[in-house]
């Protein structure tokens, strides 16, 4: 529960041009420069701007759909991305504080080029990376790659998958040891040989040998998060991840979720840090926000519909809720603007003062990493002998 010293913590979930499937007709919507790196530096940096802990950036590796089974055939809809890990790496040198976690697929993307990637993105923003790990059991994208048939695989099996794959990029994040670099030009000598180290992995679907071909990254290990749905998810979480987003529909289900987390946590890791996702549709009066709604479903001809619970009203309506589910156990609320960028300014221009003014939210940065600013422990490297 939070305190009156204690912080709530918020993250943006973005996503195109918001989380509405009518999100691009928004009159302050910019679809024509989603494939812009403008696009994407103007809303991170208006993210850190509200001071928010990080941001999510979402990947896919088919079109966008609105079957989670197979692709559609819409036209309506804001279709095709650009890759997440280098939307965050091309963000990075503007952004000082906000923590950055792109989405990688498990299911098709090789361990060893993500452990390498999000590694980068450690260095190149000084410690602020992190990475969700998804699953898909599509078998038109599994076709892209046309390694296996998927459909084979039960939920549970990808799920497994995904914790074999966490395990393999902590192994190989932790490969180097910290002080493997010597670059000791007098004597000649770049690193110390006996500080890298084989992982050796062997899993269900895939065996790793090592070591990495990048130095552990700033953090030790960036921040593994995931989403649950289903209790293969969130046993997932426990025992994988460093945060976990969940979607309850009401204060009253989110503590069992806390709870069942916390029972599968092994005792040596740091607490799970769990984030409750909300999809928003702000504005400064709760008939302007119902209407923005209205509006919206209109254009896209459906009422919209997610796994996350939706809030509709005021950044001050929304303050309210997000105090009282924080009495459930969560860390914090993982926040999905409808719209971008309107939803969004919402977010870091009202709802973040109002937490303020209730001595809810900081009034800066201090952390440097995202390890630190989440109060996860930097993880002492497995491989070390002193």
């Amino acid at each position: 529960m939070v305190g009156p010293s204690e912080h709530l913590a918020l993250a943006v979930a973005l996503d195109g041009t918001g989380w509405h499937p009518a999100s691009w007709r928004d009159a302050d919507a910019r679809p024509i420069e989603l494939t812009t790196p403008g696009y994407w530096a103007d809303v991170v940096t208006e993210a850190e701007a509200g001071l928010l802990d990080f941001v999510t950036v979402e990947d896919g590796l088919g079109p966008q759909s609105d079957s989670l089974k197979h692709a559609d055939e819409r036209t309506d809809r804001v279709r095709g991305r650009l890759d997440a890990v280098l939307i965050a790496s091309r963000v990075a040198p503007l952004t000082r504080h906000i923590g950055l976690v792109p989405t990688v697929v498990a299911t098709h993307t090789e361990p060893f080029h993500a452990s390498k990637a999000i590694a980068t993105l450690d260095y190149v923003s000084t410690g602020r990376a992190g990475v969700r790990l998804q699953v898909s059991a599509r078998p038109d994208i599994a076709a892209h790659f046309g390694r296996r048939d998927v459909t084979a695989l039960s939920g549970a099996d990808l799920l497994a998958e995904a914790a074999d794959y966490a395990e393999v990029l902590r192994r190989l994040w932790d490969s180097w040891e910290d002080d493997a670099e010597i670059r000791d030009a007098a004597t000649g000598r770049f690193i110390d040989r006996e500080k890298l180290h084989y992982i050796d992995f062997e899993g269900a679907q895939f065996s790793v040998r090592g070591p990495s071909i990048t130095p552990r990254p700033p953090q030790g290990q960036p921040v593994i998060a995931a989403l649950g749905h289903v209790p293969e998810a969130f046993e997932l979480i426990a025992g994988s991840a460093d945060v976990g987003f969940v979607t309850p529909q009401s204060p009253s289900d989110t503590g069992g979720l806390v709870d069942r987390i916390a029972q599968h946590r092994p005792a040596d890791l740091d607490a799970v840090r769990v984030f409750v996702d909300l999809v928003v549709f702000l504005a400064d009066g709760d008939r302007e926000a119902q209407d923005r709604r209205a509006r919206l479903d209109e254009w896209a001809g459906a009422e919209f519909r997610s796994d996350a619970a939706s809030f509709v009203g005021t950044p001050a309506q929304l303050a309210d809720l997000l105090q009282e589910w924080s009495a459930a156990g969560i860390t914090g609320f993982r926040l999905r603007p409808a719209t971008i960028p309107r939803d969004l300014l919402r977010i870091t221009r009202g709802l973040v003062p109002e937490l303020q003014r209730r001595g809810l939210f900081r009034s800066g940065y201090a952390e440097s990493t995202l390890r630190e600013r989440l109060g996860l422990s930097r993880p002492a490297n497995r491989y070390a002998t002193t």
